[in-house]
């Protein structure tokens, strides 16, 4: 899930950025290290940025359009995205968000879930400021039966009350979760809102039935759109740095960032600054985002065509490095762990041409009995190539996914190929159709809960089945 991911990516990059002057001229460092520190900070701080804002709009400012619902309390999405929905690129059309953002500090949080049919997968994914997956509840693993939950802060070292299942612990004190749950075809939409109506949050002390602690101190939330970060991407690191205590692998590049100024409640005035320091710090992000695209670009194994690895997960998966972690989140924020998720995904055909569907039409053939192997589902979702966004189509149709194999035709071999084009098929070929963009196209393949025993996807990279190339039709 990567929420304007482009747009503030772009912001970020786009413009040379503030440093404080609280920093005297004879502790500046020299201008290879300042840049180098600039660099490395920016990609340290890219994902928590982008978090801020994302937290920003869904919980804090209810004038903006993609607002929510205030800290713990569950909004919940009465339909899978469509077109209409622009906020989010390379959105999920499978599932029905359900989404909670969780304020620790004064207390934790408990969360609960209804017993789940186990035929519907369902996920509940913790993700803190730090944009470490921290846990997860659901199909795969805690199970389908109701429960109870907590969702505890950075510093919180209470015990655990009983009917509590499990404890987790963010390491920040602002926490997401993403909820999701499974859609079985439009007509099923009523028994997935009787399934969200059953997610519940509440803090620890009404769980307890006891008199809630001491209100947490009121937070004046500096406002976030892309403009405003565009001027300052430091300021926003600080603020959100607050709320994060450092961890053992972080100390290093923080003690870096303090030598130019940057850490948590430090005020920025770009104004300020010689413009021999603004050329290094903006030369540096500059080239810190530079890294992150050619990470994205090689940091996956290619297969078939497909982009397929794994760049989410919690603390001890990233283990300090951040170019891996900054790559995720301008890849697609919000991503689950390979072991609840994995997202093959593709912009050229396997000798590296872009899929353009304004020049040709295309197909994909899964072989008879080798469709992606997963305990829940899988699909495959059709995005415009330059947005990654839903695109508008006369059918509909965003994805094809296995619940919907009842209805598509096989081949007389038993394998099925997808029809990807822009225009119809024909009505022989109509149910297999995937509506493509007049232009360039990105597919992403997800596989919900994927295999373990061979075959299988993972590794990612190095599993035991792979995804099929996409051929052109001549």
């Amino acid at each position: 899930m990567t929420v304007r991911a482009r747009v503030l990516v772009a912001a970020l990059t786009g413009s040379i950025y503030a440093l404080t002057p609280t920093v005297s001229q004879a502790q500046w460092p020299d201008v290879r290290e300042a840049k180098a520190i600039a660099e490395e900070g920016f990609i340290y701080g890219l994902p928590i940025v982008m978090n801020y804002a994302v937290m920003y709009e869904f919980a804090i400012d209810r004038s903006s359009n993609q607002y929510k619902a205030p800290f713990n309390q569950i909004y919940n999405f009465k339909n899978v995205a469509t077109y209409k929905d622009t906020a989010v690129v390379t959105p999920n059309s499978d599932t029905p968000y359900s989404v909670l953002w969780l304020d620790l500090r004064a207390e934790p949080i408990v969360v609960s879930v209804p017993a789940v049919e186990k035929t519907r997968y369902y996920t509940v994914q913790l993700i803190d400021g730090n944009t470490f997956n921290f846990g997860y509840i659901g199909s795969r693993a805690t199970g389908s039966d109701a429960g109870d939950y907590m969702v505890v802060g950075p510093n919180w070292q209470g015990a655990t009350p009983p009917g509590i299942r499990k404890v987790f612990q963010s390491s920040t004190q602002f926490t997401f979760a993403a909820i999701r749950t499974q859609l079985f075809n439009p007509e099923d939409m009523p028994n997935v809102a009787k399934v969200q109506a059953g997610y519940k949050a509440q803090p620890l002390s009404t769980y307890l039935k006891q008199s809630a602690p001491p209100a947490a101190p009121a937070i004046d939330f500096p406002k976030a759109d892309a403009e405003l970060v565009k001027k300052n991407f430091f300021e926003y690191l600080d603020f959100a740095l607050q709320f994060a205590p450092a961890g053992p692998e972080e100390r290093t590049i923080r003690e870096k960032l303090a030598r130019i100024g940057v850490g948590a409640g430090k005020t920025f005035e770009f104004k300020d600054l010689p413009l021999t320091h603004k050329v290094e710090i903006g030369l540096g992000m500059k080239e810190g985002d530079e890294k992150v695209e050619k990470y994205l670009a090689t940091g996956s194994k290619n297969i078939n065509g497909w982009k397929v690895g794994s760049l989410f997960g919690d603390r001890l998966f990233y283990s300090g490095d951040w170019l891996k972690r900054a790559a995720a989140a301008k890849g697609g924020i919000y991503g689950n762990d390979a072991a609840e998720a994995v997202y093959p995904m593709t912009k050229t055909l396997a000798d590296g041409e872009t899929l353009d569907a304004s020049k040709h039409n295309y197909t994909v053939t899964f072989p008879a009995g080798q469709y992606p192997p997963v305990e829940a589902f899988w699909s495959v979702t059709m995005y415009d190539g330059k947005s990654q966004l839903l695109i508008e189509n006369p059918i509909n149709r965003y994805l094809i996914n296995s619940p919907m194999l009842p209805g598509l035709k096989k081949n007389p071999d038993g394998s099925l190929t997808l029809h990807i084009q822009k225009d119809p098929p024909g009505a022989d070929k109509e149910s297999n159709w995937l509506p493509a963009p007049n232009g360039e196209m990105y597919l992403v393949m997800r596989l919900y809960w994927p295999k373990v025993e061979a075959p299988s996807i993972l590794p990612p990279g190095t599993g035991t089945w792979q995804p099929p190339g996409i051929k052109k039709v001549s």
